[in-house]
């Protein structure tokens, strides 16, 4: 039986099969291609989304219940007024709002 790289008797599929891997400069050369496809898969997304939405190529315009601000205010009064019968009032958005509540550790 051929000495394995482990040192305990026993040999990976790579080594039974006599296969040798160089990872120095290949794994520079994988990073390289990986990084590589991801930042231009970024630009291919950002580039399409800009197209799209906001020089909207397909026509079309942005409707105006999104683009006036005065008709989102008078919206989001309406969310805020809706009666509620489980409990105290809630932000219907939070997630805008930032107002999160952080509690330090547990009351008792």
């Amino acid at each position: 039986m051929p000495p394995s790289s482990s040192g305990l008797g026993h040999l990976s599929f790579k080594e039974a099969a006599g296969i040798r891997v160089p990872l120095g400069p290949s794994l520079k050369m994988a990073a390289k291609y990986i990084i590589g496809s991801i930042v231009g898969s970024f630009a291919i997304a950002y580039v399409a989304d800009n197209l799209v939405a906001d020089q909207k190529i397909f026509g079309g315009t942005t409707p105006h219940t999104v683009s006036n601000k005065e008709w989102w205010e008078e919206t989001d009064k309406k969310f805020q007024a809706w009666p509620r019968t489980a409990g105290p009032p809630v932000v219907m958005n939070p997630i805008s709002r930032q107002n999160f509540i952080v509690k330090a550790g547990s009351e008792s």
